[in-house]
């Protein structure tokens, strides 16, 4: 698994937003599409909303991606 960090520069991100941010997605649409695609964890759990507020120290998966967030 791959392992990134992502430096947050405010309170939140959404989750659509941060999958296109970290590379994950090619548009805020297809991290959309990740999402509803039940193909996204958040804390180890499969996230359904596609706007959920992340915030520093959340850990979010995508396939063979992890992506630590930090503030």
């Amino acid at each position: 698994m791959t392992e990134t960090e992502f430096i947050l520069r405010g309170e939140f991100v959404e989750l659509c937003n941060l999958l296109k941010l970290a590379g994950i997605a090619e548009s805020g649409g297809h991290g959309k599409t990740l999402v509803a695609a039940a193909q996204v964890r958040v804390d180890g759990v499969t996230e359904h909303r596609k706007t959920a507020k992340i915030r520093a120290g959340q850990i979010v998966e995508c396939g063979d991606v992890r992506i630590r967030v930090m503030g």
